[in-house]
């Protein structure tokens, strides 16, 4: 059996608060009631679970409807609440200030029975609306995690138990060289986790918003291609050689500096090396190329991998979150956040990126607008 909404009405007048209360439950309703904004708060306050729905007058004393709006929506469990403010006939400035506040309805007084049944009815299948979308992309973003879970985290979880339990069982027994061979595979599980819980803190910062606080005061000239492209390098030239593939590097002279949160910049390359290396044809001779060079007033980092490309339909999708092309065709691919970091930290320098995938391999080109000459280093 489906539980009946609940509805908050505040309303001073008690005799309207009482018949409001009234029609609201003959028709199924479940009620709460107060005579000002303070006394609404303190009922909220009083509900574990927040109301469907409130209604409330706007003029009343110790604490008017708007300001009580407003401390509503100051609470996170009481954002979300739809809003029905009751106004006297003819006070259009009312209307046009809630509406400015973000109320979601007004009904005009007085009124009859179906003119305030009609609003609530149709707040309230509105709010189940939202309520399923967004049950639909929790539901979504907990299956991803679960799948990320499982294929992610336990393959390398793996590498490092079972060398380490060898290592633990079989110490006394093992040559050097296999005691070698286990502790790489346990620093390659151990990396690859490392990785991944570091892509997956600077996802939810870029997408909380946090990242743009930590762009703010981190943000520098830039103009050490060579260094920030060696550095990218030196974390992936391992893996590289585990897929046969080799990595170059190619800076153009004389380059312009840029405006840029040097860490943030090395994370977005990191997500395209982690990505060509993956996407590579696994064949000697395959190469990813890291290259950096400047185009009309842009400074542009490129990654070019000789893999199997990326198919036409699945451009506009591949910068989202989770996103995976194929996976159940491609298990190599990672936790699909990858580029998704990629768009969120060009987003933040105020760049592009662009992709070219119509030839042989892919080439992602990161495009920074170069720094002015003027610009002083942030304090």
């Amino acid at each position: 059996m489906e539980n009946k909404a609940t509805i908050l009405v505040v309303e001073d007048d008690m005799h309207l608060m009482e018949g409001i209360r009234d029609i609201l439950e003959l028709n199924g309703y479940d009620v709460l009631t107060a005579t000002n904004g303070m006394a609404g708060l303190d009922v909220l306050r009083a509900h574990p679970r927040p109301p469907d729905l409130i209604v409330s007058d706007i003029m009343m004393p110790r604490m008017d409807g708007y300001d009580f709006f407003n401390a509503v929506r100051a609470v996170e469990n009481w954002v979300a609440i739809p809003f029905i403010f009751l106004t006297a006939r003819g006070e259009r400035d009312d209307i046009h200030r809630g509406k400015r506040m973000g109320a979601e309805d007004y009904v005009v007084k007085p009124f009859d029975a179906d003119d305030l049944l009609v609003a609530v009815s149709a707040k309230l299948d509105r709010k189940k609306q939202l309520d399923a979308v967004w049950h639909g992309e929790v539901a979504d973003i907990k299956h991803n995690i679960l799948t990320i879970l499982n294929h992610e985290l336990r393959t390398p979880l793996t590498y490092v138990v079972a060398y380490a339990d060898m290592l633990h069982r079989d110490a006394n027994e093992l040559r050097v060289e296999d005691m070698r061979n286990f502790l790489r595979g346990i620093n390659a599980g151990a990396n690859r986790l490392r990785r991944l819980v570091e892509n997956f803190i600077l996802l939810v910062e870029l997408e909380t918003g946090e990242a743009e606080n930590t762009y703010r005061w981190r943000n520098r000239r830039v103009d050490d291609y060579v260094g920030m492209l060696a550095d990218v390098e030196s974390k992936y030239i391992d893996i590289a050689q585990e897929h046969r593939v080799e990595l170059k590097i190619e800076v153009a002279p004389d380059l312009p500096p840029v405006m840029a949160d040097r860490d943030y910049l090395i994370a977005a390359l990191e997500c395209l090396v982690d990505n060509a290396i993956k996407f590579s044809d696994e064949k000697p001779g395959a190469v990813v190329t890291l290259r950096a060079y400047a185009q009309d007033k842009f400074l542009c980092l490129a990654v070019h991998d000789q893999g199997r490309g990326i198919p036409q339909h699945e451009m506009e999708h591949i910068f989202e979150s989770f996103y995976q092309i194929d996976r159940s065709k491609y298990e190599d691919q990672g936790a699909g956040s990858g580029l998704a970091i990629v768009d969120g930290v060009i987003r933040l320098h105020g760049g592009s990126i662009s992709i070219d995938s119509s030839g042989r391999g892919t080439t992602f080109v990161i495009h920074l607008p170069v720094a002015d000459n003027t610009a002083d280093i942030p304090l």
